[in-house]
């Protein structure tokens, strides 16, 4: 694997992590609840031991599509709380 190789999947899997951690402390904060910030920065590092293997199936059609679907989910997501608060100001 080259350099610059390296350094992209290195850049990929740390984005990945830093994803999963904000997420699961976002979430938990919310939900104002230190057990399921737990169990999500638990999750987090899991998933983070796991994503050098994610890097290299991120060529893959069906891995590809599972990422669009979450993708998909999380604009839907956003579009629903950007509704709710558009309903709150009127």
């Amino acid at each position: 694997m080259t350099q610059e190789n390296q350094e992209h999947k290195t850049e990929t899997v740390e984005s990945f992590a830093g994803l999963l951690k904000t997420f699961g402390q976002a979430v938990g904060d919310i939900f104002n609840d230190p057990e399921l910030k737990e169990k999500a920065k638990e999750f987090a590092e899991s998933a983070s031991a796991s994503a050098n293997s994610l890097v290299d199936r991120l060529k893959e059609d069906d891995v590809k599509e599972k990422f669009r679907d979450v993708g998909k989910a999380a604009e839907e997501f956003g579009k629903k709380i950007a509704d709710c608060f558009n309903k709150e100001k009127k």
